[in-house]
């Protein structure tokens, strides 16, 4: 298999990525053929995934352009995957030139993609580190460059802690974040869920099973599981609701049935 001039050396690129797959579901570039062989898997199950993950982004900036108008310029995205258009920091400084961006990732060619991405960019960077272990975020010289966390910051998980089972504790990587961030913090939160899906959740399972073949279980939690990521914030209005439905700037009844696969919601920290 011939190593695109972008790969990052020394990593594998034989074995399928999450952040990848999601690349290609968007349309994009850096991927390789057995992450795209992954992501036909699972759609052969659910069709719709691409529809979905546009879905996911749509939020974000939705969501990102709201923490702006509320006066919140400084943005933690964990999971933040391999750049796309309309990524968050395009979106933020969009809305304000001065706001900062930290982008978090364990994925070596996310984190190589950013660090090209954002040369040049002042207010922005890129650290590799992981969800679970949310004390190397914070003590990264980058977070100490870019995040004054006497200050309110937005704490974005957007389609992550769908990928960290039960087991890895993803609510106390959660709780330990929150506790780090000053009061009138952010949390942006998507993930996936066997409701919405317009499919028997049997044939979703297909799906659900292609990711756990690859060693990247993906974790279909309900609304009341999600609902508790949210502890110790109060949640902004509407709520933990579908992706489309959060503060929507279209109409949502012209929405792909797909986009309604998972729930999505922001709360602020008191």
């Amino acid at each position: 298999m011939e190593r695109p001039a972008w790969a990052p050396p020394g990593i594998d690129i034989s074995v399928p990525s999450v952040s990848r797959i999601y690349d290609y579901y968007l349309g994009g570039s850096h991927n390789f053929e057995v992450d795209r062989e992954a992501a036909r898997k699972a759609m052969e199950f659910v069709p719709g995934l691409p529809k979905v993950m546009q879905a996911n982004r749509a939020f974000m900036r939705r969501a990102v352009r709201y923490a702006v108008g509320e006066g919140v310029t400084q943005f933690l995205d964990i999971g933040s995957g391999i750049p796309t258009f309309g990524n968050v920091h395009e979106v933020a400084q969009a809305a304000d030139p001065g706001a900062r961006v930290l982008y978090v990732d364990h994925d070596p060619v996310a984190v190589a993609h950013s660090g090209a991405v954002l040369e040049g960019n002042e207010n922005a960077g890129v650290v590799a580190a992981d969800l679970r272990k949310p004390q190397d975020i914070l003590d990264a010289p980058e977070a100490a460059r870019l995040l004054d966390l006497d200050r309110p910051v937005a704490l974005l998980l957007v389609s992550v802690l769908h990928f960290v089972e039960d087991a890895d504790e993803p609510r106390r990587a959660v709780a330990e974040l929150r506790d780090a961030l000053a009061p009138g913090s952010l949390l942006i939160i998507s993930h996936a869920a066997y409701e919405g899906i317009p499919l028997p959740q049997e044939r979703v399972g297909g799906a659900v099973g292609v990711y756990r073949d690859i060693r990247n279980p993906l974790v279909m939690r309900t609304r009341e599981e999600i609902s508790g990521f949210f502890d110790g914030f109060e949640m902004v209005e509407p709520g933990l609701v579908k992706m489309p439905e959060w503060r929507p700037e279209n109409a949502v009844d012209q929405e792909d049935p797909y986009a309604f696969s998972g729930f999505a919601g922001v709360g602020r920290k008191a």
